[in-house]
């Protein structure tokens, strides 16, 4: 008989980047849920006070938080601190925050936010990854998540420096699985239109509706579709599993990608 597909991660660490609302608190609510010890940041001490809070009480499990920049190097150095002498380990690192200061074409970007979308989007999760393996996963292993965007295999008249931001991503987290294995894994979720604040302008006022139309499955996806996918991703169910991308869009790459 197969063995079953309960996934858990009991007795793990991690670290949820950008994780007080949205995917990442999706992500963290689930990890915990499933035995996982999280430490969640975000710039706004608030609301991560509020997440955490919100988090223990629906999943009962065992939540923290470090306030922190994640574009900041001194922030990640005291967020793993934090969550090493809160938990004693960093097993598992979700680089998800991200930010988006620019719509329009690529030719007519202003280099400033055109910098900071690569620094937050690219920079900051490679930083992460050498602090958090500096700190433990060099030594003891672990699983690093990036989230990543469907974004990153097309192109958009809007979202151009975004997704090319995410198409590198990607390309790090093959170059890092490779320099890194075989005791760190490093995947890639790479969600489609997902109905978070972060993508408001994107689904609200029935925009959503039309593009849920042309995805095959006829609806936006949940933050807790993506936060799925990251629990099998930092879990031994995906334990021979290493500089993947999961796509999670509805089939809506596939769809938009059809001839005829």
């Amino acid at each position: 008989m197969l063995p079953s597909m309960d996934i858990r991660v009991d007795g793990k660490v991690a670290i949820v980047t950008g994780g007080s609302r949205g995917i990442g608190r999706a992500i963290a609510g689930t990890l915990a849920a499933a035995g996982a010890k999280v430490m969640i940041t975000s710039r706004k001490a608030d609301a991560c006070e509020v997440a955490v809070a919100e988090l223990v009480e629906e999943t009962g499990g065992d939540l923290a938080y470090e306030a922190g920049n994640v574009g900041n190097v001194e922030d990640a150095e005291r967020v793993v601190e934090a969550t090493l002498s809160t938990f004693g380990a960093v097993d598992i690192l979700v680089n998800n925050a991200a930010t988006n200061p620019y719509a329009g074409p690529v030719i007519d970007t202003d280099i400033p936010r055109w910098e900071k979308t690569l620094q937050v989007n690219l920079t900051s999760p490679l930083v992460w990854i050498q602090k958090c393996w500096t700190a433990w996963m060099g030594e003891h292993g672990g699983q690093v998540i990036n989230v990543s965007s469907v974004g990153a295999f097309a192109t958009s008249p809007i979202l151009g420096n975004y997704d090319i931001s995410k198409l590198a991503l990607v390309q790090l987290t093959r170059q890092l699985a490779a320099e890194l294995g075989p005791d760190v894994r490093v995947n890639t979720i790479c969600p489609g239109l997902v109905k978070t604040d972060f993508a408001r302008a994107l689904w609200e006022g029935g925009q959503g509706d039309q593009v849920a139309q042309a995805y095959p499955l006829k609806r936006l996806g949940e933050p807790e579709d993506i936060a799925n996918a990251a629990l099998y991703l930092a879990s031994e169910a995906s334990g021979w599993m290493t500089g993947q991308e999961m796509v999670i869009d509805g089939g809506g790459l596939i769809a938009f990608n059809r001839v005829g």
